[in-house]
This record gives structure tokens, C-alpha cells and sequence, in this order.
């Protein structure tokens, strides 16, 4: 008698070892409440979004065809739209061999005198175009070395998406997010949005919308400035780029607006 009462004892051990495991593998989240009713594992997790690859994909897209513009060699005119201003029709032309102008009018002396920017072999010019307002033959004057930083003061900036920021956009290091954009009206080709990561005063290009055609020619620019759009299709480099004139020692031309000269002191007590 008392082995059979120990075998009795002995044989219920596993239920209530089952009824305190049941409800700990409830609470826990045991994978075997994941199990699916026929024994076959769960689906795997859908995989994580493609936002990084993505913003890679358009970065290298947008370097490659920053590369393909710095070797694409055109005469190219843009109109230049900004808010509450008459358009303007910009001049480009950057030449075989590596020199560029860019002609803007109405900006120098308050929007009354025409300018080109130029940079050759001997250095980076700012020329005074002749005009209505200004019938005076065209003159340059020497900024610095070709590769030299314009003055903020002397610089209308329209330049810089055919040049130097071409370099900042092939540049994997530069601290820019770009992302594909809804193409700008009558923009042809892929555009992009180009935001800065650096909270840096003086970013390396200015934030914007890129657009450029397959073969590397810029299309529409899009930035604080104003708005650049491809006006008719672009023409062949020169070998080199001229200066509009000669080079003189006079001062270079800035937004300013000349003072009024004033007229003669009169005499009051002088009589007709």
C-alpha cells in the first residue's frame, strides 16, 4: 500500500509542472505562440524601407551628371525669373579648353549696368558691358587668380551652377542630402533637391533644385536667387572664351548705386 500511494504521487507531478508552464510561456511570449496552426514557421518580417539606398541612388545620380556637365562644353542661354523682377537672359559659355563667361545684364549700379564674368588662363575678370544706359566701349578689370573667390560684394552668383559648384555636386564628402524632385515647369531632363547637412554659415552650394538632361547639360536651376531655366538649345564652345574688352586698372562695379552728383550751388542774390 504505501508504494502505490507513492506511484499515485509520483504520476502527478508532470500536470502541475504543465499547469505552472503553460501560463509562464503565455506571459513571456515563447516562440511558440508565434508557431502558425499547421507547425510552419511565421513569415519572415516585411524588410525595412528603402529610403537610404534610395537618397544613395540619387546622390550618385546627381554626381554622375554633375561630372558629365563639368566635361559638357556649350554656349547656352538661360532666362532668369525672380520674383518681382523683369526676366533677364543670361549668356554661358564654357569653352574646350576649360575657360567660361557668363554674361548678366542689369546687375552692377543698382541693375543699370551690364556685366561679364570671366575666367582664362590669366586669371578671373569682371567686365562692364556696354548698354543703353552705359554707351561707354566694354573694359575688364583683374579680380585674382582664375580658381579665386569672387567678393560677396561683386558676385551676382549665377555663375556658380556652371562652375565651381559643379565640384561641390561630384563630391561624395560634401555634407549635402539629395533626393529626386518633381521636375520644375518646362525643365527637361532629372531634377533634384539638394539640401545642406552642415549648419554651417557658409554653406558649399546653395540649397535648391538641380536639373540636368542625360548628356550633362544643366536645364533649370532652382535656388534662393531665382529660377534658371534652359531658353533654346545650347550651341557649340568656342575653343576659348574673350574678354568683352581690354584690361584696364579701374575698379570693379558692385550693386551699389552711384551717388546723385549735385547740382551747382546758385547764388540767391544773384539776379537773371
Amino acid at each position: 500500500m504505501p508504494t502505490g500511494v507513492h506511484l499515485r504521487a509520483t504520476r502527478r507531478r508532470p500536470t502541475g509542472l504543465l499547469a505552472l508552464t503553460v501560463p509562464l510561456l503565455l506571459a513571456t511570449g515563447s516562440p511558440l505562440a508565434g508557431c502558425a496552426a499547421d507547425g510552419t514557421p511565421p513569415d519572415p518580417p516585411e524588410p525595412a524601407s528603402g529610403t537610404p539606398a534610395e537618397a544613395d541612388g540619387a546622390r550618385d545620380e546627381l554626381a554622375a551628371l554633375a561630372a558629365a556637365a563639368q566635361d559638357r562644353h556649350l554656349t547656352a542661354s538661360y532666362t532668369l525669373a525672380v520674383d518681382g523682377e523683369a526676366s533677364r537672359t543670361i549668356t554661358v559659355t564654357s569653352a574646350n579648353d576649360g575657360t567660361w563667361r557668363v554674361d548678366v545684364p542689369g546687375w552692377a549700379l543698382g541693375g543699370t549696368v551690364d556685366i561679364s564674368l570671366a575666367a582664362t588662363a590669366e586669371g578671373l575678370f569682371q567686365c562692364a558691358l556696354p548698354s543703353a544706359t552705359r554707351p561707354e566701349p566694354a573694359a575688364c578689370v583683374r579680380l585674382g587668380d582664375p580658381d579665386d573667390t569672387i567678393p560677396r560684394r561683386l558676385d551676382p552668383r549665377v555663375q556658380h551652377p556652371f562652375t565651381d559648384w559643379l565640384d561641390v555636386l561630384t563630391d561624395r564628402q560634401a555634407p549635402l542630402a539629395v533626393s529626386v524632385s518633381r521636375p520644375l515647369p518646362e525643365a527637361t531632363g532629372t531634377c533634384y533637391s539638394v539640401e545642406s547637412t552642415s549648419a554651417s554659415l557658409n554653406p558649399p552650394l546653395d540649397v535648391g533644385i538641380y536639373c540636368y538632361d542625360a548628356d550633362g547639360t544643366p536645364t533649370a536651376v532652382r535656388t534662393a536667387l531665382g529660377t534658371l531655366r534652359l531658353a533654346a538649345p545650347p550651341g557649340p564652345a568656342p575653343a576659348t572664351v574673350q574678354l568683352a574688352g581690354p584690361v584696364t586698372e579701374g575698379e570693379p562695379l558692385g550693386t551699389a548705386v552711384p551717388p546723385t552728383p549735385e547740382e551747382p550751388a546758385t547764388d540767391p542774390t544773384t539776379t537773371p
